[in-house]
């Protein structure tokens, strides 16, 4: 199997959760999307900006222990506990966004990760994109042996239900599938539709305050149309701990500049350090006011995406 990675079948945003016999509805698990590409002999994996992460989760090398097929192509999301025992991005990232990976061995231990697996496109020598959604949850319960760390996405027929549960649990949302849905590679339509607890975005960071030399806060940006940074809120509550905050005063100290980047002016700007727009993060938000700004974000890891991605929707 000589394939190149390609982009996961994503789901469009819904306010509404479809009903009817041909609907299924699953967790949205708050992790990172990872494709496992298996050809009996080697393994790789990708995730869905096509960065391979063969060598930061290492527990998922071993197929065969939880594969019955060697030829496959798996599409599923890695998840960590948090300390509460809910899916924790911030936790996740902690793995994925490794900049040494000699410290892998050591944040297994630390950072124990599962797969949570939910469709399987390739396997037995041959593609299985065409086959109906249901046809190939059939063929994933066939082939996949699940056990501690690796489980099959359990699917559910009461979207409605499952998301009111979702509420409850504070959890990410959960996502809509139609039952007779071909797996669209490098796509996305309303055959698989995402509803979100919470809204979320990824955001650039344009400056920082500080508090006794260590950074509190970060001044958060997203380009408009004109390829221009506008602000768009403070986040200075989140899951960073005091030893993160300050390795984040660390890394803003090159990307120091004289003068604002934003081309509207942020709120709370006493004090503020400017920063050049490299800086991205992901942040848990509860809506837009009319201002553009977030109501409430909170910052929940930093990601390795270009700045020039953090666009207005």
């Amino acid at each position: 199997m000589n394939i190149k990675p390609f982009i996961p079948f994503e789901p469009v945003r819904t306010d509404e959760i479809p009903e009817g016999d041909q609907w299924i509805s699953q967790v949205k698990w708050d992790g990172v999307r990872i494709l496992t590409y298996s050809d009996g002999k080697n393994v790789r994996l990708f995730n869905r900006k096509l960065n391979e992460r063969t060598f930061h989760y290492p527990e998922l090398l071993a197929i065969k222990s939880y594969c019955k097929e060697k030829s496959v192509i798996l599409d599923g999301e890695v998840i960590a506990l948090g300390d509460d025992g809910k899916p924790s991005f911030h936790e996740v990232m902690r793995r994925d966004g490794i900049r040494k990976l000699e410290r892998i061995n050591e944040l297994r231990k630390e950072v124990p990760v599962s797969y949570m697996i939910f469709d399987v496109i390739y396997c037995k020598d041959e593609w299985k994109n065409d086959l109906a959604l249901k046809d190939r949850l059939d063929l994933l319960k066939q082939i996949i042996i699940p056990n501690e760390h690796i489980q099959i996405v359990p699917s559910q027929s009461d979207g409605n239900t499952l998301f009111e549960v979702i509420k409850q649990q504070e959890l990410e949302g959960i996502v809509i599938k139609d039952l007779n849905s071909k797996y669209l590679i490098n796509g996305k339509d309303n055959r698989w539709q995402k509803k979100k607890n919470y809204r979320d975005i990824i955001a650039v960071a344009g400056g920082a305050t500080m508090r006794q030399g260590v950074v509190n806060a970060l001044i958060l940006g997203l380009y408009n149309e004109d390829g221009r940074l506008m602000y768009v809120g403070h986040a200075g509550t989140g899951k960073l701990k005091k030893a993160e905050w300050k390795e984040l005063t660390e890394r803003v100290k090159p990307l120091m500049i004289n003068h604002c980047p934003f081309i509207n002016k942020p709120l709370r700007i006493k004090e503020a350090i400017w920063l050049e727009p490299r800086i991205t993060v992901k942040i848990k938000f509860i809506e837009w006011t009319k201002d553009k700004h977030l109501r409430q974000p909170s910052i929940q890891a930093f990601v390795n995406m270009s700045p020039e991605e953090c666009l207005f929707e």
